[in-house]
């Protein structure tokens, strides 16, 4: 990890203040208002709402790795059963208490909550609010396992089949949410035990990835570790968090191509020919390495992710083809594919970058995940072909 090229770098959570009036309020109504009602909303108890199931699965996999500890050598794990990428109970007004539910994703519901918490302590300390959150972490670090994973859909449906399915599960993408949550949470409050599970989480994916003889070769289905584990190597001091974020960044589009590796073993085991017309690895933005990738490309959000977890990378490594090749990928975005806005993605169909100057009104996407502040001058904006470029 290089230190002296400081031309970019995060600046302390706490020196951040915004006093503008519009955001400022917006801040206060997250404060008071958004973050006890997402607590609620964890925890399924808004009326109306749909469940999130997201604390009754950390609740159920801790509970799952009590039973593992008392019975030892005699407990036996569940074998993976695939349930669909949204699951549901039977009857929802008594969902199994073992059972996962929710989308295979749903643990990062906890994650961007605690991170949320994290934002709001650093500048408005808040007892109850914290003694709250002590009280979610606890639940979350029961149901971590040994090794030091922890993603509740494979440990509740079955851990013979974790990183299998990188392409579309998510399990790296929960990490990486997790990780960012954690850091806030440590960063506002000094305390550990979260970000503890992280690096133990982290760890354990250090030590299944890489090019070594017998690791697993592959990198995330939807970016967002690159960016954790650069901030997690430059909160912890630790430079192995770093590699393996440059390694994911590296490793993505290499050939052969990891996903398709996974899509030709899936087929096989479900009996099914591989159709590589039906694959779009662009999509993932794993189709080539990212120094040879010229255009945003796919998922907007995977993208803006994996884009700013390169550029991390760029920035700790001093790596002049990357940094030319994130710079690049940059000039594309805002010369071709971004809002006046600042949004991102411009098509609803798959949450995605459309062609050059396609940024229609009515039908964008534009997630909020989704967005690029808007470069201080020369920002490419074109309505229609008759008018003029800025």
């Amino acid at each position: 990890m290089t230190t002296t090229n400081r031309t970019s770098h995060p600046i302390a959570l706490r020196d951040a203040t915004v006093t503008d009036p519009f955001w400022a309020s917006r801040q206060e109504l997250v404060r008071t208002q958004v973050i006890p009602y997402q607590w609620n909303a964890l925890n399924d108890n808004v009326p109306g709402a749909a469940p999130s199931y997201c604390m009754h699965n950390f609740k159920a996999a801790a509970a799952q790795n009590a039973e593992h500890h008392k019975e030892g050598k005699a407990f036996v794990p569940p074998k993976y059963t695939f349930r669909g990428f949204e699951a549901l109970p039977d009857d929802p007004a008594h969902p199994d208490p073992d059972k996962f539910y929710g989308f295979v994703f749903q643990d990062t519901d906890f994650s961007k909550w605690i991170e949320a918490v994290g934002y709001s302590l650093t500048h408005h300390p808040d007892a109850d609010l914290e003694a709250t959150a002590d009280t979610a972490i606890d639940i979350v670090c029961a149901a971590q396992l040994d090794n030091g994973y922890l993603d509740t859909y494979y440990i509740l449906n079955g851990m013979d089949r974790h990183f299998t399915n990188l392409k579309d599960h998510h399990e790296l993408y929960c990490f990486g949410h997790l990780t960012e949550g954690a850091i806030a949470y440590y960063q506002a409050t000094g305390k550990r035990k979260l970000l503890d599970a992280a690096c133990r989480f982290a760890d354990y994916i250090g030590s299944r990835f890489g090019t070594a003889h017998g690791k697993l070769h592959g990198n995330p289905g939807h970016e967002i570790p690159e960016m954790a584990l650069v901030k997690l190597a430059e909160t912890t001091g630790e430079q192995r968090y770093a590699d393996l974020a440059e390694y994911f960044v590296r490793q993505r589009g290499q050939q052969p191509l990891y996903f398709e590796l996974e899509d030709r073993r899936r087929a096989h085991e479900g009996g099914r020919d591989y159709e590589p017309r039906e694959q779009n690895y662009a999509y993932y933005q794993a189709d080539k390495p990212i120094t040879e990738q010229t255009e945003a490309l796919g998922h907007a959000v995977r993208a803006a992710y994996f884009y700013a977890g390169a550029a991390d990378v760029a920035r700790l490594t001093g790596d002049p083809d990357l940094l030319a090749s994130c710079e690049q990928l940059w000039r594309n975005i805002v010369d071709r594919k971004i809002y006046i806005t600042g949004g991102i993605g411009a098509t609803h169909m798959g949450e995605a970058f459309s062609f050059d100057y396609d940024l229609p009104n009515d039908t964008a996407y534009s997630e909020s995940l989704a967005w690029t502040p808007p470069p201080i001058y020369r920002c490419t904006y074109r309505v229609d072909e008759s008018s003029p470029i800025v």
